[in-house]
């Protein structure tokens, strides 16, 4: 049976528009368009024809009948004839590679750019290996008989261009980076190195800049050498110099970064197209060290970038001679790093990536740690018994309270759970206070969704905003957009309260440097309500406590990666509230997003 495809109005257009421009126009031609269109518009970099083939749209135009293609080949077969579709590296609206992958021809060309920009990278850079053995003896003590991956990691970011640090929460990305950025310094003698850090996001990069800020100062660096340390994280937008009114960036190709070694945080917050600009403004002799956790949410436009360049979560083992260089710099690595004779040589990309796996926040008996692997595996049902099981106090499971019961329900955990926040006065507890408790949703719509949520939570919490007014005291707010001349960024949170000085109201944030900044709502970009965040707004952050409110129903977006990223924004408890149908169909459920850069980087 073919699946039925909701198109836009875009989508029409578009289809329309590229049949319009195409010398030998047809229904296949209007067809491939239109759900190249919605494919993007829907995160994927390009439509794969073979699993499209069994897809099925109803052109508006009057008196069509549903499309739908006879087979995949015939459809390649007409497609091919058309002017309006090229062969890679062909300029043309559309592209159609030899796999069957059909690109609008930006999309074909950001896949590529970063694909050359990645792998140009993936090269080994000269180092003096006795100064650089005795460093990481320095930052990371010799183990025994287990592996140091961090270690491996900051070894392996010393001798190569490129390095991806990939691993779930709390497994010390961010204090390895730390002493990598020592180690660089080091490393660079009398040199002065430019170390740049940045994130996807305005919260990200202040959550990068803290945690990199305290790991140095557990290192006892001397100092000279803390004097030269970086202090500064800057969201991506910001550091490639946003043009106003352009959809340009200030550095690029002929203006690039002033950048020896550069560090991005929170890659899988980082789509297609901004990470092609960010490789094309990088000089050709930087390093670049990207960290994430390949299993989280992908960024909410296109691609998936941090999955595809860790090869989804698949075991590829070392080349033989980088693997006798990180033995000789970090000890003896496990069997799984070595290719098996008769295989081919890994891909160079092998030698760039390493899985941090040891956990210093979830341990053998943290029931968030169990349950975030579990429903990483796919095992719904041994996810979901863990849950009901009560056997750990950091997780609890609670049936989702039928419809008439769940305003009363909802609204006595938000008293319970923000109770420390409605008491604070100040701005600083204000802020520390919402990193304690927050209530986590997949969805914006619907009665378990972020709207009716915060609607609910505000009237728990008694915030009673006056007449025509959108805020009132203690209403937290999230900004939804990036304002570069006030400097506030996506994701960045305030809170309103009474500004002692003036006696207005005004809304607090927390800058880079750790201190506060206050602002008059009336200046505030676009912003909503944060008692209540969407999952996909919580990445980068973590909760002493969440509470997840799954929604009543399945939906496209809900899947086990964003589960597990709703999971793993709690520090020390997670409580769901959901029916067991949901929870079980979101764990067996994987989003994955068409692209070629995986093939691109690590062959078919």
């Amino acid at each position: 049976m073919a699946d039925c495809v909701q198109l836009t109005p875009l989508d029409h257009h578009f289809a329309e528009f590229i049949t319009r421009l195409d010398s030998a126009p047809g229904d296949a031609l209007w067809l491939a368009a239109a759900l190249v269109s919605a494919a993007t518009g829907r995160g994927h970099v390009c439509l794969d024809l073979t699993t499209a083939v069994d897809s099925e749209v109803q052109p508006l135009r009057s008196g069509a009948h549903p499309l739908r293609p006879s087979s995949a080949e015939e459809w390649r077969t007409a497609l091919a004839a058309c002017t309006t579709i090229g062969r890679p590296g062909e300029y043309t609206p559309l592209v159609l590679d030899d796999a069957g992958r059909l690109y609008l021809h930006r999309s074909w060309e950001h896949e590529r750019r970063v694909a050359d920009g990645l792998l140009s990278r993936c090269v080994s850079e000269p180092v003096d290996g006795e100064s650089l053995r005795t460093g990481l003896d320095r930052y990371f003590p010799p183990l025994t008989g287990v592996p140091d991956w961090q270690r491996v990691a900051a070894a392996a970011s010393l001798n190569r261009r490129f390095t991806v640090i990939s691993g779930g929460p709390g497994t010390g990305k961010t204090s390895t980076v730390a002493r990598i950025l020592a180690l660089v310094i080091e490393q660079a003698g009398e040199q002065e190195a430019a170390l740049v850090l940045a994130a996807p996001t305005g919260k990200a990069a202040m959550r990068l800049r803290h945690s990199i800020m305290q790991a140095a100062g557990h290192l006892d660096l001397p100092d000279g050498l803390r004097q030269r340390f970086p202090d500064q994280v800057r969201t991506i937008h910001r550091l490639l110099g946003v043009m106003p009114g352009s959809a340009s960036f200030r550095h690029n190709r002929d203006n690039p970064l002033c950048c020896d070694v550069l560090v991005v945080d929170e890659v899988s917050m980082v789509d297609l197209p901004l990470m092609a600009r960010l490789l094309e403004a990088l000089p050709d002799h930087a390093r670049l060290i990207l960290l994430g956790d390949r299993d989280q949410l992908a960024s909410v436009e296109a691609g998936a970038v941090l999955a595809d360049i860790c090869d989804h979560g698949r075991h590829s083992p070392f080349s033989a001679r980088f693997r006798a260089t990180m033995e000789t710099l970090c000890g003896p690595l496990p069997a799984e790093t070595v290719a098996p004779a008769d295989t081919l040589p890994p891909p160079p990309i092998a030698d760039s990536v390493i899985n941090l796996r040891t956990s210093y926040r979830f341990g053998a008996d943290s029931g968030i740690g169990l349950l975030s692997r579990l429903i990483n595996a796919g095992e719904g049902a041994a996810a979901l018994d863990l849950l009901q099981s009560a056997t750990h106090g950091d997780l609890a499971w609670r049936p989702l309270p039928a419809t008439g019961g769940f305003d009363a329900a909802f609204t006595a955990a938000a008293r319970e759970g923000y109770g420390a926040y409605a008491g604070t006065t100040t701005p600083e507890a204000a802020l520390d206070a919402l990193e304690r408790f927050r209530v986590l949703s997949p969805h914006r719509a619907g009665v378990c969704g972020v709207a009716n949520l915060n609607r609910l939570a505000e009237a728990a919490l008694g915030l009673r905003r006056p007449e025509g007014q959108p805020w009132c005291r203690l209403l937290p707010l999230m900004v939804t957009g990036n304002n570069y001349e006030l400097e506030l960024f996506n994701g960045d949170t305030a809170v309103l309260l009474d500004d002692p000085e003036s006696g207005r109201l005004a809304a607090f944030f927390r800058d880079p440097e750790g201190g506060l900044r206050r602002l008059s709502p009336l200046r505030l970009p676009s912003c909503e309500p944060a008692l209540a965040l969407t999952v996909h707004k919580s990445q980068g952050s973590e909760f002493d406590r969440v509470l997840l409110i799954l929604p009543e129903h399945i939906s496209e977006t809900f899947s086990r990666e964003l589960l597990y990223t709703a999971v793993t924004r709690a520090r020390s408890r997670v409580e769901i509230w959901g029916t067991e149908e949901v929870f079980l169909r979101a764990v067996g459920r994987r989003i994955e997003r068409s692209s070629g850069l995986r093939d691109r980087l690590w062959g078919q």
